[in-house]
């Protein structure tokens, strides 16, 4: 099945899941899974939340930024992918000066 996500209408979602500034957002839900193409602005956060039913995969499409989950604090970059398990908590921090673009998956388990 192909997601063009260029067909898409963009959301742009505020204080995203108690996070700073906005989430530009593309999102493919069909009950299985939640497929995201986001953008967050310079300064923007999706807040720190937990995945009691799933696990999500982040993939680092362009800019820099950082997680913080409960292991601690991850530097992101281009061609980084960071993976939350089911269970456990993290947030997506842009601490950049440009956008931080990301791909993510998060699956109903």
């Amino acid at each position: 099945m192909r997601i063009d996500f260029s067909a898409m209408t963009e959301e742009t979602i505020p204080n995203f899941l108690g996070g700073e500034g906005e989430l530009h957002a593309k999102m493919h839900v069909d009950g299985l899974n939640r497929i995201l193409h986001g953008v967050l602005p310079a300064g923007s956060s999706i807040g720190y939340h937990t995945h009691g039913t799933s696990s999500e995969i982040i993939y680092i499409l362009s800019g820099t930024g950082k997680v913080k989950a409960e292991g601690g604090e991850e530097s992101l970059k281009a061609g980084d992918c960071h993976y939350c398990p089911k269970g456990q908590a993290h947030s997506l921090i842009n601490s950049s000066g440009g956008p931080l673009e990301f791909f993510a998956v998060v699956p109903n388990q």
